[in-house]
């Protein structure tokens, strides 16, 4: 406060004046905030010192001037300098006599100023100037920071009162006025009666010591009274909005934070999605290279089969030249019988000899036999072997369709639980919605308060439907979230299993093929001993030994002929058997993929039942909110119309007071 001390001598000095010692004094002991000047005359330049400081000034938030015998001048220039001021907010000028100057300069603060919110105006005869305190109080309907004004004996009429009440009717700041001890009159009290109900902030008027009639006054008070009321249910309401909004915002933290939990679960089920399709992946693969190696395990033995195959050709070829050249002999032997006896027994020799070359011939094509049935016995048995991986490989087939009729059933089960959970929401709810039905149609017929009071229910209990509804729709989309995340899980399985199928009809083609390979080469076969028993038939002409050998290659022929047929039916049976499983696992394929369409459906008609019930909720809102402002309106109109009851009953007494002959008897006051 020193700072301010120097600033007002500095100003004071500069004006050619000296600063008032008694300022100065008061300057010295100044409270924080707060200037006291009162009862002390203070000069025209003191008042300019001290408008000048008030405009940028930032300490001062009260300023107490009563009794301080202002001149116009003076008064002029300090509220000129509070124009500007933006920390003052309380303002005490009582008992200065203001005149029209000062009035009008109120009037131009009142104006320009934003944040005096108190003004104290006692004792300063500002009704006798009456364009002044008009023009006053034009400036007064516009402010819209002042809170408190005190007119106290300022010899107000009923012409400055009826300015008052043009400029209550467009304040709506102002919250209390005191008016005693003026000359308002009945007309006054009137026009400010008038003004009241369209004024709803002002709720303490003081009209005592104004000559104004006892209804009049009570009037005045019934509407102080309401606007009491609307004050404090206005607070109340502010309250409540503020705590409801709090819970609004914890909820609204509490429902972040369980969307972040659920979001972190749904990764980590992604994740360990993730995790077991690529562990089914790699177990895949593995079966897939399994099966390959078979596969050329299976080409190989073919190869060496087929090996096989052409070195027995080849030793039934060598068997047919033999039998050739024995019809040969026979044939010669025939023809040269009748001509060439003694030629005969040469004849006969050589034939010993050549059987002899024959037989030896024959016991090595047996060896070759014996060592060509050694490696079919071993191929043979490798067949086997690799038949029971293949049947090893199926089961793991059936077992991994197994798991996934198991998925699809947990998935149905999850399905009806959510819409048994889904059914239960909306029988709560209905149940609630018929709750308040009962509550509303049993209050209908209560007063004012009870209305208001059940209007704050109502209120609450939307907030409460909304919040459910809003738990219900999270609830909705994050089923269906989960149900559409099941359902693309269902459809990779079935394109994996498309995959393993279209895989599976590969190796049927492949297996087809060397089906119908072994088959010519059998046919081959059959040609080769028929044309081998054809010969047989003719060495058994020429030698009788050569014809048992021949019989008894046939026997072994026709033997590896039965063993081959019975062979490729095996094969072809296993080959129908593997086209029936192929078939049932199809069959399999296509009810999940009618089960997957069923699981839609149910989501379709799901979805569709919350979106209907979410609507029927909507349109129940809307009807009590329509409810709500019907009666809101009726209670407005019956508001208004005790109004004008009161009003007509105020002029019909009044009228009836004065034309009474007891008021023409009566001395004037």
């Amino acid at each position: 406060m020193e700072e301010f001390r120097h600033c007002y001598s500095r100003l004071c000095r500069e004006s050619g004046a000296e600063p008032q010692e008694t300022v100065l004094q008061k300057l010295q002991e100044l409270p924080r905030g707060r200037l006291d000047l009162a009862t002390q005359s203070l000069t025209v330049d003191t008042c300019r010192a001290l408008g000048k400081l008030l405009q940028k000034e930032a300490l001062l938030t009260e300023l107490i001037l009563s009794d301080c015998m202002l001149s116009e001048e003076g008064a002029t220039l300090l509220l000129q300098g509070l124009c500007a001021n933006t920390i003052v907010r309380f303002l005490d000028l009582k008992g200065n006599n203001l005149q029209a100057a000062g009035t009008e300069a109120l009037g131009l603060l009142l104006r320009q100023n934003k944040s005096i919110q108190s003004l104290t105006l006692e004792w300063n005869n500002l009704g006798t100037w009456e364009d002044a305190f008009a023009a006053f109080s034009r400036a007064l309907a516009g402010n819209g920071t002042l809170r408190q004004l005190d007119l106290r004996n300022n010899q107000i009429s009923h012409k400055g009162a009826e300015e008052l009440a043009l400029a209550l009717t467009c304040n709506a700041s102002l919250q209390q006025l005191d008016l005693r001890w003026n000359n308002i009159g009945l007309l006054g009290g009137r026009a400010l009666v008038n003004s009241l109900p369209r004024n709803r902030a002002l709720w303490r008027l003081e009209l005592a010591g104004n000559n104004i009639p006892g209804d009049v006054l009570r009037a005045v008070e019934q509407a102080m009274d309401r606007n009491r009321e609307r004050q404090t249910t206005s607070r109340e309401n502010q309250a409540r909005a503020h705590v409801l909004s709090k819970e609004v915002q914890h909820l609204q933290e509490e429902k972040s934070r369980q969307f972040l939990d659920l979001m972190e679960t749904i990764d980590k089920q992604r994740k360990e999605m993730a995790r077991s399709s690529r562990a089914s992946a790699a177990c895949v693969e593995q079966l897939q290279e399994a099966l390959n190696e078979r596969h050329s395990v299976i080409n190989a033995l073919k190869a060496k089969l087929q090996m096989a195959e052409a070195a027995r050709a080849l030793s039934e070829q060598k068997a047919q030249s033999l039998g050739e050249l024995l019809a040969a002999a026979e044939q010669e032997q025939q023809s040269l019988a009748q001509k060439q006896a003694k030629e005969h027994r040469l004849e006969q020799q050589e034939a010993a000899e050549r059987e002899s070359k024959l037989l030896r011939d024959l016991s090595a094509a047996n060896e070759k036999n014996l060592l060509l049935r050694n490696q079919v016995d071993e191929l043979e048995r490798k067949v086997r072997s690799r038949q029971e991986q293949l049947f090893l490989a199926r089961q793991e087939l059936s077992s991994k369709t197994a798991e996934l009729k198991m998925r699809a059933s947990q998935a149905e089960e999850r399905l009806e639980l959510e819409k048994k959970r889904s059914r239960q929401s909306l029988e709560d709810l209905e149940q609630l919605r018929a709750k308040e039905v009962e509550h509303m149609t049993r209050h209908l017929e209560e007063s004012e308060r009870t209305m208001q009071e059940r209007v704050q229910r109502l209120e609450a209990s939307r907030l409460s439907l909304e919040e459910e509804l809003s738990r219900v729709k999270a609830a909705a989309l994050s089923e269906r979230g989960q149900a559409e995340e099941e359902l693309i899980k269902a459809k990779n399985q079935v394109r994996l299993e498309e995959q393993r199928l279209a895989q599976l009809e590969e190796k049927l083609r492949l297996l087809a093929q060397a089906r119908d390979e072994a088959q010519s080469a059998c046919l081959q076969q059959r040609q080769t001993v028929a044309d081998a028993q054809a010969r047989a038939s003719q060495l058994g002409l020429q030698v009788e030994g050569l014809r048992r050998r021949l019989e008894e290659l046939q026997q072994e022929l026709s033997n590896k002929d039965q063993e081959k047929v019975a062979e490729v039916s095996r094969v072809r049976v296993e080959l129908q058997e593997q086209n029936g499983r192929l078939q049932a696992e199809l069959a399999a394929q296509e009810a999940l993929r009618e089960k997957v369409a069923a699981l839609e459906r149910r989501l379709k008609v799901t979805a569709s039942d919350h979106r209907e019930a979410l609507l029927d909720r909507e349109s129940e809102n809307a009807s009590l909110r329509e409810k709500l402002r019907l009666k809101e309106a009726e209670i407005a109109r019956i508001r208004e119309e005790e109004v004008q009851r009161a009003s007509f009953l105020q002029n019909a007494v009044l009228a009836y007071v004065q034309g009474s002959p007891l008021r023409a008897m009566s001395p004037p006051k």
